[in-house]
């Protein structure tokens, strides 16, 4: 089982970008598909992005995939979210998951056989002026 760390979350105003970073403290991500979650204020964590172990595809929602990129560093042990053009609305605690594959059905993005025991902390975004 992998064990996740979320960082690069903070405080921006409209407009403005962060890095988000994806590592496992235990076990490690090179061989497992990577996705992105987050969950905003009083609602369910969804399924944002997700990144093959190849880095050869990748899934985003509508409503993020103009302004969101989900990319591979080259040693594989680690996945970003940069997410650019951020509004208020994108305020919430961001969380990522491994898995045995990317699902993307037009309705719900997600992740298939989660290879962790349990979420990571996430890190938490607020876009505000």
């Amino acid at each position: 089982q992998v064990q996740l760390v979320e960082s690069g979350g903070g405080l921006v105003q409209p407009g403005g970008s962060l890095r988000l970073s994806c590592t496992a403290s235990i076990g490690n991500l090179d061989s497992f598909d990577v996705g992105w979650f987050r969950q905003l204020p009083g609602k369910e964590r969804t399924g944002i992005s997700c990144i093959s172990a190849s880095a050869e595809r990748t899934n985003y929602k509508e409503y993020v995939k103009d302004r969101f990129i989900i990319s591979r560093d080259k040693t594989n042990l680690t996945v970003s979210l940069q997410i650019n053009s951020l509004r208020p609305e994108d305020t919430g605690v961001y969380y990522c998951a491994p898995g045995t594959a990317c699902f993307d059905n037009g309705i719900v993005l997600g992740i298939f056989d989660y290879a962790m025991e349990d979420w990571g902390k996430g890190t938490l975004v607020t876009v505000s002026p």
